[in-house]
């Protein structure tokens, strides 16, 4: 099988209901985002969301690099709208999901739970109550 090819899998069944994770907000942007890695091989990793389009994927140059072969090369970018985000699917073969359900666009709140591949990240925003 080439290197950069993708392969296809059924999405894994979270362990935790969506929104487990807890975050100290003052280390953040009032309207910032934030995305933890959940369960992955990057389990624990944060990564901000702090452009007005941040690249998710298998390619090195991703702004947030997966790197496991169920991760299309381009997969997913999660767009933000002064202090809305959402996020969309890019053509990947397995999809992207959000709270178990697939989904080619939708906004993020407060704790969804978003699934590239075998990667689950968690949705934290700024403007949320601890």
């Amino acid at each position: 099988m080439p290197e950069d090819a993708t392969t296809e899998h059924q999405p894994v069944e979270p362990d935790a209901s969506p929104g487990t994770v807890y975050v100290d907000r003052s280390a953040f942007g009032r309207h910032q985002g934030l995305f933890i890695v959940n369960q992955g091989a990057k389990a624990g990793a944060r990564y901000a969301l702090d452009s007005d389009v941040v690249s998710l994927g298998r390619d090195p140059s991703s702004d947030i690099f997966l790197d496991d072969i169920t991760v299309s090369r381009r997969h997913a970018e999660v767009e933000r709208d002064g202090a809305r985000y959402s996020i969309r699917d890019v053509g990947s073969l397995n999809g992207t999901y959000v709270n178990r359900k697939r989904i080619e666009r939708g906004e993020l709140s407060e704790g969804d739970e978003v699934q590239v591949g075998k990667f689950k990240l968690v949705f934290v925003h700024g403007t949320s109550p601890q």
